[in-house]
């Protein structure tokens, strides 16, 4: 993935100046204009969030498939503004019945290289993107379920204009897309070079499978000729075929979560629970930095970093321990996010040096000897936050893992490598990993919709990232700087990059952030400056009305009325 972060570096330098979306009645903020401006329609007609939600990703599939698409998995954060309840959808991925947790072991027992072993079949999991969504529709749309697949229907017919960032990533990836017959058909030339910037792609693959989705719903990846096309191209792939059968794709239901819901200052911070480690890492990070002023410090300087660093830092090493799929592994979500644990942890957080390594924590109502696991990928992901004109918001975070996810297509439809989400290791100095690979587990995420709440439980922040791990520190560093710097969506999101995923503090390349070097090892941080390719979307309400902010290091937008 370095290669495809190096390729994307001029890309993804955050625009200085970049006014915030404004608007009265609803908005969306997605991760490619086409998408957006699909959505919008959807609201303009009357559509709910859920349905606007169903044409962005239908959309975001065709236009930006290096990230997500229908072959992939999502959470959904849903907030239905008449009941005043929120609602959290599971559609992540999950491992074929053949699945054991030597998956991505050599015959030596040593764990294979990511790359290895994301290529091909072996890593493909029974997608959940659109049962998801199905199920959120079912529960909250507005228009029929059938008619939200006609933009993307249409944009896979006539052809669309391939973008920087889809070329960037075409070249980036050339040789590994040129190994199975269908990525090479679709993203090269003739002659093998990739498909230049302006290029115009058609898919009449993808809307033929658009069409059959449209009229038999998530039921048509489950089973049928295109259930079929799926199971041959993990089984039939050159390289690393899979264990996928007919029977996983058959067996795949969406779950209704609990959401996680912590309190930071006068708000309620809302997001997903496990399997992501998204909503708990981001709210561990929020409950260690309640007991620091954080308004009262630069958003930009040494102190602040210092503070976003270690705090991240404890939070991934409860995360990289306890988080996995909580059907499998008795997660302490509740101890995790206890106040009075979160506070005896933030008395081992010294303002003045950096703890490089900090040991996990023992929250009440723990059960277990396991051993921890820093898997943090995720890196084909995209996100979209909608509002719509009854108050009703979706966050939605959705991936294929790796770009292009296992670089092998089915009926016009990139699959995912999900599978790579979970430990290669199934145990570690004899004790169990809790995200090891076990038949029908979700493996671990990192992905974090996010919804915010003022005192009054009014709907105030809608957020998520792309990212692997870093879309944990991605979320938290944005939230601060809405909730404690009072900055609006799009400065919050162009505020240069200062995280970590558990290791060294990483700050980004090209801006003012990467001179806090020098000050942050002062402090005993190891720090590494790079680029930071986050893809956050936000869209924030205010008495004033509704402002959205998209990530100027991609090429989404928000776009309302």
């Amino acid at each position: 993935m370095r290669r495809f972060a190096l390729a994307l570096l001029l890309l993804a330098a955050p625009a200085a100046g970049r006014e915030p979306a404004t608007a009265a009645r609803h908005m969306v903020a997605a991760a490619h204009p086409l998408a957006a401006e699909a959505g919008r329609e959807v609201l303009r007609r009357g559509g709910a969030a859920i349905d606007a939600a169903v044409a962005v990703q239908a959309v975001l599939g065709l236009v930006e498939p290096q990230s997500s698409g229908i072959g992939g998995g999502a959470f959904i954060l849903h907030w239905d503004a008449g009941a005043r309840t929120l609602e959290a959808w599971d559609g992540r991925e999950t491992a074929p019945a053949e699945a054991a947790p030597d998956l991505f072991l050599r015959p030596d027992g040593a764990p294979m290289g990511f790359l290895e072993a994301a290529h091909g079949g072996r890593a493909v999991g029974a997608p959940g993107a659109v049962a998801a969504l199905e199920a959120a529709h079912r529960a909250h749309g507005r228009l029929p379920w059938a008619g939200l697949f006609a933009p993307a229907i249409t944009l896979a017919e006539r052809g669309f204009a391939v973008s920087p960032r889809l070329a960037a990533a075409i070249a980036a990836e050339r040789e590994r897309l040129a190994r199975d017959p269908a990525t090479r058909g679709h993203f090269l030339l003739p002659d093998g070079s990739p498909l230049p910037e302006g290029h115009v792609l058609r898919n009449p693959a993808y809307a033929e499978t658009l069409r059959a989705i449209a009229a038999r719903g998530a039921a048509a990846l489950r089973e049928g000729p295109i259930a079929e096309a799926i199971v041959a191209a993990v089984h039939g792939a050159a390289w690393n075929p899979g264990r996928l059968s007919a029977a996983d794709l058959a067996g795949y239901r969406p779950l209704q979560r609990d959401p996680v819901c912590v309190p930071y200052r006068a708000w309620r911070v809302c997001g997903m629970g496990p399997p992501s480690s998204g909503g708990i890492a981001v709210g561990q990070i929020l409950g260690l930095l309640a007991h620091t002023d954080m308004a009262a410090l630069d958003p930009r300087g040494a102190e602040a970093a210092h503070w976003l660093a270690e705090t991240g830092r404890f939070a991934f090493a409860d995360r990289n321990l306890y988080v996995a799929d909580p059907d499998r592994v008795r997660v302490p979500v509740r101890g995790l996010l206890d106040p009075a644990y979160l506070t005896a942890r933030a008395q081992l957080i010294d303002r003045d040096r950096a703890n490089p390594a900090p040991k996990p924590g023992n929250p009440p109502w723990r059960e277990g000897a396991l051993a921890p696991d820093a898997t943090a990928r995720d890196s084909g992901t995209s996100h979209l936050s909608i509002l719509d004109a009854s108050g009703n918001a979706v966050a939605m975070t959705t991936t294929v893992e790796s770009a292009f996810g296992a670089r092998i297509m089915a009926a016009g439809f990139v699959l995912n490598n999900q599978l790579t989400d979970f430990s290669f290791r199934p145990e570690i100095d004899g004790r169990p990993v809790a995200n090891r690979v076990e038949p029908g587990k979700r493996p671990r995420s990192s992905m974090a919709p996010t919804m915010v709440f003022d005192p009054q439980g009014e709907l105030r922040v809608i957020l998520g990232s792309p990212g692997g791990a870093l879309i944990i520190g991605y979320v938290a560093q944005t939230l601060v700087a809405i909730l404690d710097w009072a900055m609006d969506p799009q400065a919050a999101i162009g505020l240069p990059r200062v995280l970590t995923a558990g290791g060294p503090v990483l700050l980004e390349q090209g801006t003012e952030a990467a001179g806090l070097k020098e000050a942050l090892e002062a402090r005993g941080h190891r720090v590494t400056v790079q680029p930071t390719v986050s893809g956050l979307h936000a869209i924030v309400v205010t008495a004033r009305g509704i402002t959205g902010g998209a990530d100027p290091r991609r090429e989404g937008v928000a776009l309302g009325d």
